[in-house]
């Protein structure tokens, strides 16, 4: 991984080594071994961070209620690190294309992600700006007519050593290499798998927690929140987010996912599962 990050290899060398890794599937020893090879090349200052927020996926059957979880933790003082490979498949919404809706500070650099944390608790700093190698690979995907694993390490990264990193991968099977990974770098972790790959509890289903922290690991089963599942939207409307937010419009899945969602980031940072319920709920109910 190390000469792919140092540009030491030619394209049709790159593309051979993301096919077979994606072929064969990545392994935890292997995902920790290119985090590790790409940590030990970043220059990123020392800046704390509560919670490394990974946002790859995009969504397309529900509006990425996940964003308001962000901003109602953030606004009670908990420092998240978001961060993203860009919009690449149609007919998905991405954290990018909403920044400037819910006013969350896009950062080039590490220094603009140090003032963003201080001041909002809040940043987003795309992938091209600090590890453009990484993003280059992700871009291969149309190229190459399948998914990089690239898409699977960038959720295992966590750059600024976050005291969580919170993952979700939607293909079942691959969560408990993930924990393992994160396990093997010594990172705490929780896996789910998130609506539409993103970091977002779906309150129609239940969801399994897969967790690590000082190298043991755990495991959660969350039930579902409704009793009977919601009509999906016909249409992705972003302003909706904000009417929510407001208390102008009521979206009675959206509000159970943003309560559940901020669950999880606060079981996370080592609150029980009803404590961080709890709390939560009263987040969201105090949000202005």
């Amino acid at each position: 991984m190390g000469m792919l990050l140092d540009g030491k290899v030619e394209e049709t060398q790159l593309g051979a080594f993301l096919m077979l890794l994606r072929h064969k599937e990545e392994s935890p020893e292997e995902l920790a071994g290119f985090t590790e090879a790409l940590r030990q090349r970043l220059q990123a200052p020392p800046i704390q961070v509560d919670l490394d927020w990974p946002s790859y996926a995009g969504k397309k059957r529900h509006l990425p209620w996940y964003l308001l979880a962000a901003k109602c933790l953030a606004a009670n003082g908990v420092r998240i690190l978001l961060h993203g490979g860009g919009a690449h498949t149609a007919g998905r919404l991405y954290t990018e294309q909403l920044l400037e809706l819910l006013q969350i500070p896009l950062c080039r650099d590490w220094n603009t992600v140090s003032e963003a944390l201080d001041g909002h608790k809040l940043a987003f700093i795309p992938l091209q700006d600090w590890a453009p190698r990484l993003q280059r690979m992700i871009d291969l995907r149309n190229t190459l007519g399948l998914r990089s694993p690239i898409h699977s390490l960038a959720r295992v990264l966590n750059p600024l050593n976050a005291r969580c990193g919170l993952q979700s991968i939607f293909h079942p099977g691959y969560q408990a290499v993930h924990r393992e990974a994160s396990r093997l770098l010594s990172d705490t972790a929780i896996v789910v798998k998130g609506d539409g790959g993103e970091i977002e509890i779906n309150p129609d289903t239940s969801s399994h927690l897969y967790g690590t922290a000082n190298g043991v690991d755990w495991d959660e089963e969350w039930p579902a929140l409704a009793a009977q599942r919601h009509v999906k939207p016909a249409s992705l409307e972003p302003e909706q987010l904000l009417a929510v937010w407001r208390g102008d419009e009521q979206n009675s899945y959206g509000e159970l996912a943003v309560v559940a969602t901020m669950a999880l980031a606060l079981r996370g940072l080592g609150q029980s599962r009803e404590e961080a319920f709890a709390q939560a709920q009263r987040y969201w109910d105090q949000r202005n």
